[in-house]
């Protein structure tokens, strides 16, 4: 079976969530026997036209010269290169710059399965016209879509209440981390379970500025770090809101997969304040990493920790949490153990990787049974 994944700038992952879905599920696609194709930015980084047996056709992105307009232009330039050439299914991971062209997809010779991603149209970065926008692109992908993926339980019942649909549920994942290092901890001047932490995206909908009025309030002495890209108008409007708070360190962003583990398995609490979308990447990695998790009080992380996390709702929440709970406190081993156990039993990649290739293998069967059936009755 010939599959072509679309959607995203392209692997080896050198961008993000959907890059690094795109990455681990082609490598296991291919492993399974499954003829896989990734579309890739023609400036990638990785130049070649194979990865670890995976096809790789680079499509002219001018995101570079046009901004967020290129990405359009990019996702037009990957589906006209689709209309000519034979594959069974189509994977398109989120629909945000791509849905505009779904009549362009070429769904008489090939099926268009799309994974929904989260509720982008909600993000409050965005203004009210490009709100609207995605809401329509967001219609778009359901009407010009054969069938479509949840990667959450909430994103799966908003599909069905908003637009009287079915989806297949198939979550993100994330590796267990087994192999702690308290090495990492020296640079940045961290002692074991003596600091806390978040890590995202400075956004308005991550809560971090509720986050860190929490740190102000409960006014202890512990480092807290703040991991993410901060060079943008809203990361200097943090960075100046809290200069006064010695304890506060927006450190950046960590890209070495080893030191974010480590980081988060020996701070004390991590700061999940994620408000929009489904199974958030960056949660189950801090679960898989045995960090003690304080999440933002919503369905979607709900769905995802149940009991084994602290919730909060408000700054005082935060620094309740911030004033009275210590991770090596023996209350909290279960929380630990449990996250720990739904990566390995849930979140799996390997699992998820099967559970698309199932997806893949129905699909297919279900337009060939269709076409034999139209067959006999013409």
């Amino acid at each position: 079976m010939k599959i072509a994944i679309i959607g995203t700038r392209g692997i080896p992952n050198n961008y993000g969530g959907f890059e690094q879905c795109a990455e681990y599920l082609a490598v296991g696609l291919v492993k399974r026997g499954f003829a896989v194709t990734v579309y890739n930015s023609h400036n990638h980084p990785f130049q070649e036209t194979t990865w670890n047996g995976v096809n790789l056709i680079h499509a002219y992105d001018p995101e570079f010269k046009y901004g967020t307009v290129g990405q359009f232009i990019y996702d037009y330039n990957c589906i006209r290169d689709c209309r000519q050439r034979d594959f069974d299914i189509i994977l398109q991971l989120g629909y945000t710059s791509s849905s505009v062209w779904g009549k362009l997809l070429p769904r008489k010779k090939t099926i268009v399965t799309t994974n929904m991603d989260g509720l982008e149209w909600k993000r409050s970065k965005f203004s009210k016209p490009v709100q609207r926008f995605l809401q329509f692109a967001e219609k778009m992908a359901v009407t010009h879509s054969d069938h479509l993926i949840s990667d959450s339980i909430g994103i799966q019942q908003y599909l069905k209440d908003k637009f009287n649909v079915d989806s297949t549920f198939i979550a993100y994942g994330a590796h267990s981390f087994t192999t702690p290092d308290p090495g990492d901890l020296a640079a940045y001047k961290l002692t074991l379970y003596g600091y806390d932490m978040l890590i995202a995206r400075l956004e308005p909908e991550n809560s971090i500025e509720v986050i860190l009025d929490g740190v102000v309030q409960a006014g202890v002495d512990r480092p807290f770090l703040v991991v993410g890209k901060h060079e943008s108008q809203y990361g200097e409007y943090l960075k100046n809101k809290f200069q006064g708070a010695a304890n506060i360190q927006f450190v950046g962003g960590i890209y070495n997969i080893n030191t974010l583990n480590n980081i988060r398995y020996y701070s004390n609490l991590y700061f999940h304040g994620h408000t929009v979308g489904g199974t958030n990447p960056s949660l189950l990695e801090a679960m898989a990493s045995g960090a003690l998790i304080c999440a933002n009080d919503n369905a979607f992380n709900k769905y995802v920790l149940e009991e084994d996390a602290l919730y909060f709702s408000t700054a005082a929440d935060v620094a309740a949490a911030l004033g009275t709970v210590r991770k090596e406190d023996p209350a909290y081993a279960k929380m630990l153990e449990d996250n720990s156990k739904k990566i390995e039993l849930v979140y799996n990649w390997d699992r998820i990787i099967d559970q698309y290739a199932t997806h893949f293998q129905e699909i297919f069967k279900a337009r060939q049974h269709k076409r034999v059936t139209r067959a006999k009755l013409s």
